[in-house]
């Protein structure tokens, strides 16, 4: 459970906001590159070497960073549409279901492009199996792990500790 911080409810958004905004600004970059180099790919020397299963496995991977993107980049937008709108709620409620389904999105997008790379060199059991892995640990660590540290937090089992050296109260 998160202390007090004494906010006000406007001062609450404004907060809740940047944090969101500076978290996607994290994310986009990596998203935008995996997107960019995804849409290189098909017009690579080796691509024709791709067997039609990888092309459809490409292809997952593709439309899945194209989602990906289009979700993180929609609190940005609308975040601009909406600025003056006096609805911060609304974005910030919304956001938070984008970030969630970009993260998703995301997911499938590395899993499927660690495949199709992986089976251009090795077989198609350790191609999938690696892609296993990917998905497993972004859901572990994205999805999993945040809502066991929530529930528990709602049952009372997780109390608020100050990091090192910083008192109660301060």
């Amino acid at each position: 459970m998160e202390p007090n911080r004494g906010e006000t409810p406007k001062q609450r958004l404004d907060r809740e906001l940047i944090e969101l905004l500076q978290g996607l600004r994290v994310v986009v970059a990596g998203v935008q590159f995996l997107f960019a180099f995804l849409l290189t790919l098909p017009f690579s020397n080796g691509f024709g070497r791709v067997d039609q299963a990888g092309r459809w496995v490409y292809y997952v991977s593709l439309v899945s960073a194209a989602v990906a993107s289009i979700c993180f980049i929609a609190p940005a937008a609308q975040h601009r549409i909406l600025f003056h709108a006096g609805r911060k709620d609304v974005v910030i409620s919304r956001s938070n279901r984008y970030e969630i389904a970009g993260a998703s999105a995301l997911t499938v997008a590395m899993a499927s492009a660690v495949a199709v790379a992986a089976r251009g060199y090795f077989s198609s059991w350790l191609a999938t199996s690696t892609a296993t892995g990917v998905v497993v640990l972004s859901v572990w660590a994205w999805f999993v792990q945040p809502l066991l540290t929530r529930r528990r937090a709602r049952l009372g089992q997780l109390a608020y500790r100050p990091p090192a050296g910083e008192q109660r109260g301060q």
